[in-house]
């Protein structure tokens, strides 16, 4: 077995913008090792310092959409601007092998080619929102390494991007035109999140397709503002393909940026964020030591018979559980 790094190891080699490193921390991150976890705690605590400069940006869309495609694209012309890009890119996990295909490194040939750039795929587990359970550390570790931007790529539209907003500054969704009823095919709540809305793959007979698509989405848009920070989502056309929109798309976020941070929105939504993180951790900890609990395995493997034959009630199981633990 490879040694693990020590606190300071781990911390100098983050300082440095060290990838191996910086995959590693990860790594140690995502563990479920109780040692690991609370190496990983110390570690992202004591690179906090160096936290905090980066733009983080949520790219979530429909299957097939072409995220990565979209973030292989936007990333290279990021980093022809002098940017550090870090991409977080979470795969989904099979319910069944519980295994994740991770391949975004392949469908990100070039830009993970690059030495400017940092991609890291994830597995997303049991987490709703398609991100990572650790998605939030692993993004820390990368603002400490000296990235500028940090692009979080979901799986899909699923049950709960709300995970993903609140760990981001710009919530960017991806959509097709031309993919049957445009404004049938989104959910409501995925609308009233997001920042801006990218019709991506505008090119060739495309193009005026999705001029039809965008009138109807920005019409649509106008019915979800966001009153608290004053911002009025906007529609953009872009192609990976052709480069076209890209530059675009970085001049609004960056606007965004800009109009949030002259206001009191910038820090309050990541003070906001904070806390959602907390409660996060404390419901993962929380869970975890239930399970760990020796009196509650042993209950819980008794009885589980009982619940899988319907004699008994899960929710009485559950109630004698938590009374077990908290005797």
């Amino acid at each position: 077995m490879r040694k693990r790094l020590s606190l300071q190891d781990y911390a100098a080699g983050i300082r440095s913008g060290n990838r191996v490193i910086l995959s590693q921390a990860i790594t140690l991150a995502e563990s479920t090792l109780d040692s690991d976890r609370e190496l990983a705690s110390l570690l992202v605590q004591e690179v906090l310092p160096m936290t905090g400069n980066s733009l983080r940006i949520g790219i979530t869309g429909v299957p097939g959409v072409g995220k990565s495609t979209f973030i292989e694209a936007f990333g290279k012309m990021l980093l022809d601007q002098g940017k550090k890009v870090a991409v977080l890119a979470v795969d989904p996990t099979s319910q069944l092998s519980k295994g994740s295909i991770l391949g975004d490194k392949t469908r990100m040939e070039l830009l993970a080619a690059d030495k400017r750039a940092f991609i890291r795929p994830s597995p997303s587990g049991h987490t709703l929102g398609g991100v990572s359970a650790r998605t939030r550390e692993a993004m820390l570790l990368c603002e400490a390494a000296g990235f500028d931007v940090i692009l979080v790529e979901t799986v899909g539209v699923g049950q709960s991007e709300t995970a993903v907003k609140n760990m981001v500054d710009f919530f960017l969704l991806l959509m097709l035109a031309g993919a049957g009823d445009e404004l049938q095919g989104i959910k409501k709540g995925i609308m009233e999140m997001a920042d801006a809305l990218v019709i991506h793959k505008v090119d060739g007979d495309n193009l005026e397709l999705a001029k039809k698509a965008k009138a109807n989405y920005q019409n649509a848009l106008h019915l979800f503002p966001h009153p608290e920070k004053n911002w009025s989502p906007k529609v953009l056309l872009a192609s990976s393909l052709t480069g076209m929109g890209l530059q675009n798309v970085w001049d609004l976020i960056v606007e965004y940026e800009q109009k949030m941070k002259d206001s009191t929105f910038w820090e309050a939504n990541r003070a906001g964020q904070r806390i959602n993180w907390l409660e996060d951790q404390i419901q993962d900890l929380l869970g975890h030591a239930f399970l760990q609990n020796e009196k509650v395995k042993n209950m819980l493997e008794s009885e589980k018979a009982k619940v899988k034959s319907g004699e008994l009630h899960p929710g009485v199981l559950a109630q004698r559980l938590i009374n077990l633990f908290l005797a």
